[in-house]
């Protein structure tokens, strides 16, 4: 009999895998789709043009999964991304920003000295939080509060282990010195008046802003944003911290390597077997039902699915006791991301910074941000509050075949757009009716600061939100397995009592970003659940 069986092959549950494999688990992973990966893959979007069709750029990577499961033997690469960011406005300036601190001194004094000479500081003091946290993501996290008793039995090794847990996130707190009240301001509060605080001049501040809204349903003055700003600055699977890159290959690159680490310690892995429903005899789950009727029985079952599809659509109602059931219900899912990809003729020549010929620039190799003042965040959200799209989306831009030449024929390129905001269920029409409409209105918008891009486009696929849901499983179309705000984070995720991979229904654990420490491609959740399976 198997002695694990792990529901979806995104990269958690390949994580996941590997380690149990590694352990010397019997271990099979069941993927519905004809490819692992999940929402890290890359696929065909013309013959010829290859991208990575949901998730597009690397930090967040636990450099132990790198180096654990070797994936760098399995022809993981990262491609850094120098310059990383570009800004252009209406007026015709532009926000050259990257690794190289003497470019960004140059580039901020244009719009602020004083900015020029505060950012330095800023990333400084940002990083120093992030380097004190970034331990906890590799740890389960302590119960904080006095849960009921009825709603989970606690023995006394769960309680010394939660005791430990406990000490060490107060040391780490503790750590942060006269950093502290700050960074509780970080971990809880908006984004807004912390750049507010920091700098003077809209061009940076929205540039920055735009790392705290990714993949969120808020305007950078909502509490929780200024957390995901933190996420920006954590990581470091470039090579250095907070410089996000390109996995040569595209991201399906990356998890085929984790796939490939899965299968050398011994995992199975089998696509196109979609699960109907998680198996439970006598109180316990021991296998699952796959959609053509197959049974396959494990001594455990472990999904990487959302908790809204492990509870709520695998299970039989009366699996679960009945106050977890509600939580799950509760969770907030709230999206309003579109993912655009493109294939292109040419580059797009920017007004704001002409091309040079016809090899990329600077400006072409890292994050392209349009739409990037708060004012113009906050309006397109407030379009989006209302049950509408945003008039004038924000768009992160981004070029991989700038840096990684194996995605285009010679000449050509391949352009992902992520954008934002285009709520889930839109007030008075239909995806149907919109989706291409909206598309045209993201081009339209680019296509104002580099007036070739319009008709540079040869291909192009439009997922709107229940796309996503639909192709990734993702509920509601949310990158992150569920919205990031403080009551769904640490120990609250997936709901209060229950962050440690485990669940109320004996032999069944998570392993997703549904999990701590949430979303992003770091690998974390899927490495916290193994040790957390081999430890029971």
């Amino acid at each position: 009999m198997l002695d694990t069986l792990i529901i979806g092959g995104g990269h958690n549950g390949l994580v996941c895998a590997a380690y149990l494999a590694r352990a010397g688990q019997n271990v099979l992973v069941l993927e519905r789709r004809g490819l692992v990966g999940g929402a890290a893959v890359t696929e065909e979007l013309a013959p010829g043009y290859r991208c990575s069709t949901a998730s597009y750029v690397i930090s967040l990577l636990l450099p132990e999964v790198e180096r654990e499961l070797r994936l760098r033997e399995h022809g993981y690469k990262v491609l850094p991304r120098s310059p990383s960011s570009f800004t252009p406005f209406e007026d015709g300036r532009s926000l050259l920003m990257g690794p190289d601190a003497a470019l960004n001194h140059r580039e901020i004094s244009k719009f602020s000295k004083r900015d020029a000479e505060a950012y330095p500081r800023y990333e400084a003091w940002l990083s120093r939080i992030a380097e004190t946290l970034e331990p906890t993501l590799m740890k389960t996290p302590p119960e904080l509060l006095p849960m009921p008793g009825s709603w989970r039995r606690r023995g006394l090794a769960h309680k010394l282990r939660n005791l430990l847990r406990g000490r060490s996130v107060l040391k780490a707190f503790e750590s942060l010195g006269e950093d502290l009240p700050e960074a509780i301001e970080v971990l809880t509060g908006p984004a807004t008046p912390i750049l507010d605080r920091w700098f003077e001049s809209d061009e940076l501040k929205g540039t920055l802003a735009t790392d705290a809204i990714i993949g969120t349903f808020a305007p950078p003055s909502a509490p929780g944003t200024a957390y995901v700003l933190l996420h920006h600055v954590m990581g470091m699977a470039g090579g250095a911290r907070g410089v996000w890159g390109y996995v040569e290959g595209g991201m399906g690159a990356l998890t085929n390597a984790m796939a490939a680490s899965a299968q050398r310690f011994g995992a199975q892995i089998r696509c196109d077997a979609p699960v109907a429903r998680i198996l439970v005899r006598e109180g316990r789950a021991v296998g699952v039902q796959l959609a053509d009727g197959e049974v396959i029985e494990a001594r455990r079952v472990v999904s990487n699915a959302t908790a809204a599809v492990t509870f709520g659509q695998l299970l039989s109602d009366g699996d679960l006791p009945a106050p977890f059931a509600a939580a799950v219900k509760r969770i907030d899912y709230a999206s309003a991301s579109v993912k655009i990809n493109l294939a292109v003729s040419e580059l797009p020549d920017f007004i704001a910074r002409p091309n040079e010929g016809s090899a990329p620039g600077p400006q072409h190799r890292g994050t392209i941000h349009i739409g990037a003042t708060p004012e113009y965040i906050e309006r397109a959200y407030e379009d989006a509050r209302r049950g509408g799209l945003s008039e004038r989306p924000v768009i992160e831009m981004t070029i991989p075949s700038s840096v990684d030449t194996t995605l285009a024929p010679a000449g050509h390129h391949i352009v992902g757009l992520f954008v934002q905001y285009a709520p889930y269920a839109l007030k008075g029409t239909t995806w149907d009716e919109q989706r291409e409409r909206f598309a045209d209105r993201c081009v339209a918008e680019i296509t104002r600061y580099a007036p070739n891009f319009e008709r540079s486009i040869l291909h192009r696929q439009v997922l709107a939100p229940p796309d996503l849901e639909a192709r990734f499983g993702l509920t509601g179309g949310n990158i992150f397995q569920g919205a990031m705000p403080l009551h769904q984070l640490f120990t609250f995720r997936p709901v209060p009592g229950w962050s440690d991979y485990r669940t109320p229904l004996p032999g069944l654990y998570l392993c997703g970003a549904a999990t701590h420490p949430g979303g992003g491609v770091m690998g974390a959740c899927g490495r916290n659940a193994a040790q957390a399976i081999l430890q029971d």
